[in-house]
């Protein structure tokens, strides 16, 4: 790596004159939440002078609102059920909390990545089971961590083209229950069987069975394309710009203790109980645990072992959740009487090389989108950005605030520049809040749209990579009060 990449640390840089690590770092945990009222009133002021993203003759189109079942660890109190159960979850909660009447929608679209092959279409089946006509439209559609984003952004298209005035987009993942195949060598044997007309011909078959063919296929969060774990490129990420696991440690401390704020001072409104069957209602996320530096320092490596810095306690964990979103044409919410929170603005997709930028997608799409929407990196007010991994979140914060990878790497003159961190996932993320990974985008949106009227800003940056070495970014724009 070039001696000019290898920059200060971002979150280890006032270390140097304090004596407790551990005591710092919830000091810094906290400062982003505690804003006073003078801060509140100057970003207030400042909104007021900001342009709009309007575009002449394009119609507006806003999120109404959104929800989240919570997001439970997998193999917890979800671990009994189907993908289309939480996805139902979901769209009932949308649908008590914004009390939109079901034959007003026009489409429903939701993400996975992991399908359940009985329920391939999830998203039909949940809109079915939650009650939804079976005239409306469904369809379900996959980009890996970024599947509800592409949810949401095929909703904006549907609706800016006059095609919809009212479409539902959400994401599902469980992770809990997996699909497990058989070896292609048994699959074939049975489907040959399946064929056979005589006795003859299934002994024929049946003679060529082997005790290995009894041997699972399990899917495994890997990169097709290089048969590499995501973890395993994350270690390598992190090293490659020179990311040390305390600082690694750090940032995950960071997300998990604003998440825990967050969490008691009910600023998580998105999160709708929901009543697991046979079981109690489930009301909260059960991932985010603050630990001490001291402790997660104790996790061996997770991937590359003995040397890698990437721990599960600076990792997102398998993830169970569904979470839903309503958009519409601005002048149809109106007309209905809805407040809407946010307008969806410009939004980019990325991708790049899958072995050796895998997860540098929000360095990609930010300059893009920014330049889209003719906005700068001081114009934001609110970040949003996924946190596959504390390595992950740190190596594209290098990266943008980088000259040299902007030249070498991005074809640009200059870097895009870092998101300040006092604006940046100040009521957690990924690695505290936990990763459905097919509902992530639908979550980083409302955080953005709710974050934007607790805290008066205008601009949000809602970013994420995604497996395939794909990114996604989005401008939200708070709604005029």
């Amino acid at each position: 790596m070039n001696q000019n990449f290898r920059m200060t640390s971002l979150l280890t840089y006032t270390l140097k004159n304090l004596p407790n690590t551990s005591k710092w770092a919830l000091r810094f945990c906290m400062r982003p939440l505690s804003s006073s009222s003078q801060l509140q009133a100057a970003a207030a002021s400042q909104t007021k002078s900001k342009k709009t993203l309007a575009k002449p003759n394009i119609r507006n189109i806003v999120v109404v609102d959104g929800v989240r079942t919570p997001f439970l660890l997998s193999g917890t109190s979800y671990k009994d059920l189907m993908p289309h159960d939480l996805a139902r979850a979901a769209l009932s909660g949308l649908l008590h909390q914004t009390s939109v009447p079901k034959d007003v929608v026009d489409y429903i679209i939701f993400g996975t990545v992991i399908q359940e092959v009985k329920t391939s279409n999830v998203a039909r089946e949940a809109a079915l089971g939650a009650g939804f006509s079976d005239k409306t439209p469904a369809h379900t559609v996959t980009m890996a961590c970024i599947s509800s984003n592409q949810a949401m952004t095929t909703a904006v298209g549907l609706i800016a083209s006059g095609q919809c005035d009212v479409v539902v987009a959400g994401g599902v993942e469980l992770m809990s229950d997996i699909p497990i195949r058989h070896s292609r060598k048994m699959r074939k044997m049975m489907l040959d069987l399946n064929k056979a007309k005589t006795l003859a011909q299934r002994l024929s078959i049946i003679s060529k069975f082997r005790l290995n063919f009894l041997s699972p296929e399990l899917p495994a969060v890997s990169e097709f394309s290089t048969s590499e774990t995501m973890g395993h490129s994350a270690d390598r990420l992190a090293a490659a710009f020179a990311i040390s696991r305390e600082e690694q440690d750090e940032y995950a401390l960071r997300s998990h203790s604003l998440a825990k704020k967050a969490q008691d001072e009910g600023l998580l409104s998105d999160v709708v109980p929901f009543k697991v069957p046979g079981r109690d209602t489930v009301t909260q996320d059960n991932g985010i645990r603050p630990s001490s530096l001291d402790q997660m320092a104790k996790l061996k490596p997770a991937f590359i072992k003995p040397y890698g810095t990437v721990t599960a306690a600076n990792s997102s964990f398998l993830t169970d959740g569904a979470s839903a979103v309503l958009i519409m044409a601005e002048e149809k919410a109106l007309a209905m009487g809805y407040k809407p929170k946010a307008y969806l603005r410009d939004f980019m997709y990325v991708s790049q090389d899958p072995k050796d930028q895998l997860l540098l997608g929000p360095t990609y799409a930010t300059p893009k989108v920014l330049e889209k929407a003719g906005l700068t990196m001081n114009d934001i007010d609110v970040f949003e950005f996924h946190e596959a991994f504390s390595g992950q979140i740190l190596a594209n914060l290098k990266a943008m605030d980088s000259d040299w990878f902007a030249q070498n790497y991005m074809g640009r003159k200059a870097k895009v520049g870092l998101p300040p961190l006092e604006k940046f996932n100040n009521w957690g993320g990924s690695l505290s809040l936990g990763h459905p990974f097919g509902a992530t985008g639908c979550r980083l949106v409302m955080a953005a749209a709710n974050r934007l009227r607790k805290e008066g800003g205008q601009y949000g940056l809602v970013a994420a990579c995604a497996a395939g070495g794909q990114g996604h970014a989005m401008i939200v724009e708070a709604y005029p009060k």
